[in-house]
């Protein structure tokens, strides 16, 4: 695969998602970007924007074991990554996997469940492997997980714990359509009778393993510069130093700041990486690693608006 054919993949899929996803065109790009670097996301939106059918959606256009988990407050960590069951045929103890052993995981409303739960998605999002009763089991290498959430001022939902956030590649903010898209909606939609699945519109599959590996080698050839990686690094340091922040983000937000950079660089058919890679993907790499202080929340700050304002201040290289 070279980078002209990993651009009309990309453009392939971004057409067949919009068969049913009216609108979203930059959350779809994100998703790619976060597909070809082997990153997760987290999409947040009040509910009844499309964040589980947009993930459906996505999902149906890559032939990939496909797995799901409803999140609720009283579903366990054996619920997620499986446990040992004891066979009383065999009186051996047999390894029954849960849901999370699968290519790509929609973990839908993922912060409607307790942390202790969460935790059991840890090893796996940062190690594609996870431990049952002290053995290591290995997850697939394209494992990536797509999480949906509802925003925390919402009833019934628990702050997701820091160090899962960090995992994360991107948080993808999904808002209500405008008003030409919400009537498009409403005639797509408004005549259908129950709930319609990715095949209702015909959303056909475009790529396999094969493909997908291919792709990431691509994306891997990718020219990163020593002057676009000090503009990372002073970035994402800038996070810290500001006093409008009470935790700034950490290397592993320069890491994948930087292998984002370079799978938006290859799905645009670019072999190097520029300034503009990383000023349109450092808030939604950002915005999920960073607090606010205690005087920038007394003042109403928005998180977005400080990042959006050190992009500004951090000289890009020319």
């Amino acid at each position: 695969m070279n980078f002209d054919e990993l651009k009309t993949l990309a453009d392939a899929i971004r057409g067949e998602v919009a068969k049913a996803i009216i609108g979203q065109d930059e959350i779809v790009d994100h998703l790619l970007i976060a597909l070809f670097s082997s990153g997760h996301v987290l999409l947040e939106g009040p509910p009844g924007t499309a964040k589980t059918f947009l993930a459906q959606c996505f999902a149906a256009t890559l032939n990939l074991d496909f797995g799901r988990i409803q999140f609720t407050p009283d579903l366990m960590p054996g619920d997620i990554i499986g446990s040992n069951l004891f066979n009383f045929q065999s009186s051996t103890f047999t390894l029954t996997r849960g849901p999370v052993f699968c290519d790509l995981l929609l973990a839908d409303e993922i912060n409607r469940t307790p942390p202790k739960t969460q935790a059991a998605m840890l090893e796996a999002m940062q190690e594609r492997a996870v431990t049952i009763d002290g053995e290591t089991h290995k997850l697939s290498p394209q494992f990536m997980v797509v999480a949906t959430q509802n925003p925390i001022e919402q009833q019934g939902v628990y702050p997701l714990p820091e160090a899962q956030l960090d995992r994360f590649l991107f948080k993808l903010l999904v808002g209500y359509p405008d008003a030409d898209e919400e009537k498009r909606i409403v005639v797509q939609y408004g005549a259908r009778t129950g709930a319609p699945g990715p095949a209702d519109f015909g959303i056909r599959t475009l790529a396999d393993e094969t493909i997908l590996a291919a792709a990431a080698d691509v994306v891997k050839s990718v020219k990163l510069v020593d002057d676009v990686v000090d503009y990372i690094v002073r970035l994402v340091r800038a996070t810290r130093e500001t006093a409008d922040l009470e935790n700034g983000a950490s290397p592993r937000a320069a890491i994948m700041l930087a292998s984002a950079a370079r799978a938006r660089a290859a799905i645009a058919g670019r072999d190097y990486v520029i300034p503009d890679d990383v000023k349109a993907l450092a808030p939604s790499v950002l915005r999920h690693r960073t607090l606010l202080s205690p005087a920038a929340e007394i003042e109403g700050r928005q998180v977005d608006a400080i990042i959006e304002d050190l992009v500004d201040r951090t000289e890009a290289p020319r």
